[in-house]
């Protein structure tokens, strides 16, 4: 996707006029027909909304690339773009006839004074790439377009003091299913899942025997993320369904684990671990120790005395 150019949308008003659209019947929220967009050059282009998208597109013939990250999307899949992110494409012109799927634009102010204003931006899976999409099956397309056709007939006919409180509603609940779809997702996907996860085991077991670890001490999490080719996001929720813990939560049992190891089997003081852990403090060291183990390093230490 080399020489593109990336397209700024700012409101669903020019999304809808980019894209061949008619006028947009509600300013700040739109279901979409994904068949009737033309797009506005067969080139390779991008965009970037200052709105939220959601995208159901079931036999799109091309590439994508969103969140660094590029997939060939001839199943049926969902995902999520927050405001300003950029989302690239290269259709194939051919096969443009053949898409089918909605788009759901919901602008930050129809949000504003709810409390799904920031609720919304605590769903990891609006920072996952798109190779990282959610693949839905026929009964869970079926609940997610019921949903979005819902908030589509609200719009179009309702408009009173209930409408927008409706909406909101249906909005989040689609988020909602969407939450527990992807949790389904990585329990059907465990092999992939695990594969990860022994992924990410060599890469700590080898840093944590490297001389970087006393240099640089542990890798943060968008580190991390990045040598699995992950994004942060989606590597923090597949670690939760797995181990039950946040990807900062398991980098640092990890570390605690390698730190019980020195304490238990080398003369070294407890300065000189806290150091070759990376720790800048040996305080810093010793508080995030007694909080995962409920003993001060020494305490440890004595056990094995």
């Amino acid at each position: 996707m080399a020489n593109r150019v990336i397209h700024q949308i700012k409101t669903i008003s020019e999304y809808h006029k980019v894209m061949g659209l008619p006028k947009p019947e509600h300013p700040l929220i739109s279901v979409i027909d994904y068949s009737s967009i033309q797009l506005p050059c067969k080139a390779s282009m991008g965009f970037m909304f200052d709105f939220y998208s959601i995208l159901i597109d079931r036999n799109f013939k091309g590439n994508m690339k969103y969140g660094q990250q590029s997939g060939d999307f001839e199943e049926g899949v969902i995902f999520f773009m927050a405001p300003g992110q950029v989302f690239e494409v290269e259709p194939e012109e051919a096969a443009t006839p053949n898409r089918s799927g909605w788009v759901l634009l919901i602008h930050p102010d129809f949000l504003w004074k709810t409390p799904l204003a920031k609720k919304i931006r605590q769903y990891d899976y609006f920072g996952y790439s798109v190779n990282e999409a959610l693949f839905l099956s026929d009964k869970e397309e079926k609940a997610i377009l019921a949903i979005m056709e819902n908030m589509m007939q609200e719009y179009r006919n309702n408009i009173d003091k209930f409408s927008d409180p409706v909406i909101i509603a249906q909005l989040e609940l689609l988020l909602t299913y969407a939450d527990r779809f992807y949790q389904r997702q990585f329990i059907t996907r465990k092999r992939s899942g695990h594969s990860i996860l022994d992924r990410l085991e060599a890469l700590l077991d080898n840093y944590l025997k490297s001389e970087m670890l006393s240099v640089e001490g542990m890798p943060t999490v968008k580190e991390i993320a990045s040598s699995l080719n992950v994004s942060p996001g989606y590597l923090s929720g597949l670690l939760r369904s797995l181990t039950g813990k946040s990807t900062q939560h398991y980098l640092q049992d990890r570390l605690i684990e390698h730190a019980k190891t020195q304490l238990s089997t080398t003369h070294q003081s407890v300065s000189e671990i806290a150091y070759g852990l990376g720790f800048e403090h040996p305080q810093s060291f010793s508080r995030l120790f007694k909080a995962k183990t409920n003993l001060s390093p020494l305490e440890f230490r004595e056990k094995f005395n």
